[in-house]
């Protein structure tokens, strides 16, 4: 009754959508590149059993929420995924646009790599490193408690023990999940790591913030757009050059790159998992739920992505690079997206 419900008054929105929205029979998904080839492979699997295969775009994390917000009407997509949680601003969002019920599902964990050719020399990192080598503002190497604009050229100057190699970084736009959990985990994990800095939070967040989420615009990182696989080219011909992506493309792409440590800890399964690496992340995907039962098979979707023979230890996304979740929280994961649990945003 209650998804009858659901089907009712997505087709009245339907009904009063544009002219321009146009009935279809395809699950259409949005968002991170980094969930994007774990979704391909189970649109490509849930294809192959007998039902249209989902359309996917790798649009960005911060992208796909922004179209997925939009409203509601086939012309909107119905799920996007992300590389890192849905703010409370995009939410808010949602809800002003008539995107009332929306299922979050944590998929699986991802890490941060920071990598580079195997042709160059591999690398320790510490996330103080980081923020030195790409913060916009740092404090001044002459010391006190000032800041001034980046004026590290190369890594040996920010610490001896790294190479006399130019700074130089190849990495998602602002419209990247990866991008976002980059800023948050390691420019802000370095940031925060002088005390005087720290404190600042406590007085003016804001300002904090931008401080230590601010990457420098002088070239040292280049914007190297949403696709993860052209960064990893582009090192392949330039091995003194860095690329941030997520732990999947590097597990795809051995033998070409190599992970920099980040404080004397090797992206691995285990070590992700653990929460050991520094630079960890959870994966998501969200389900707009007035279109179910409108746009035919989003719930035969939602149920192979949460299978077992999917996300499981031994599932076909582990080959692809996914970090499963812990039992308990893969099981607690799967009822909540079967039974296509509403947010309330309090959780955000």
């Amino acid at each position: 009754m209650k998804a009858t419900l659901v089907g009712a008054a997505a087709a009245v929105a339907l009904a009063s959508a544009p002219a321009t929205a146009i009935a279809r029979d395809t699950i259409s998904i949005v968002g991170s590149s980094t969930v994007y080839p774990f979704a391909t492979t189970v649109a490509e699997r849930f294809g192959r059993s007998g039902n249209p295969t989902p359309k996917i775009e790798s649009t960005g994390s911060g992208g796909g929420l922004k179209l997925f917000c939009q409203g509601i009407g086939t012309e909107n997509p119905d799920i996007t995924n992300a590389s890192r949680r849905m703010k409370a601003s995009e939410f808010e969002m949602c809800q002003k646009n008539g995107v009332k019920e929306i299922t979050e599902v944590v998929v699986g964990y991802d890490g941060i790599v920071i990598a580079n050719s195997v042709e160059g020399k591999k690398i320790d990192l510490s996330k103080r490193d980081i923020f030195l080598a790409l913060g916009k503002e740092v404090p001044d190497p002459k010391g006190g408690e000032k800041l001034v604009p980046n004026p590290y050229k190369t890594w040996n100057e920010i610490n001896s023990d790294l190479p006399n190699t130019k700074i130089e970084v190849l990495g998602p736009p602002p419209t990247s999940g990866t991008r976002d959990a980059f800023n948050e985990l390691a420019i802000e994990g370095g940031c925060k790591t002088f005390d005087w800095i720290a404190a600042i939070k406590k007085e003016d967040k804001s300002k904090y913030k931008s401080i230590c989420r601010s990457i420098r615009e002088d070239g040292a990182y280049v914007e190297a757009g949403e696709n993860d696989n052209l960064i990893v080219q582009k090192l392949g011909s330039n091995p003194q050059a860095l690329g941030v992506f997520g732990y999947s493309f590097l597990d795809q792409n051995r033998g070409k790159v190599q992970a920099a440590t980040i404080e004397g800890v090797e992206p691995q399964m285990e070590t992700i998992a653990s929460g050991d690496y520094p630079v960890s992340r959870s994966l998501f995907f969200y389900v707009k739920k007035a279109h179910v039962g409108v746009v035919p098979g989003i719930e035969g979707y939602i149920k192979e992505f949460t299978s077992e023979r999917a996300w499981g230890p031994d599932g076909y996304l582990v080959d692809k690079g996914m970090i499963p979740l812990p039992d308990d929280m893969r099981a607690k994961m799967a009822k909540q997206a079967q039974s296509l649990k509403s947010m309330t945003g309090k959780e955000l």
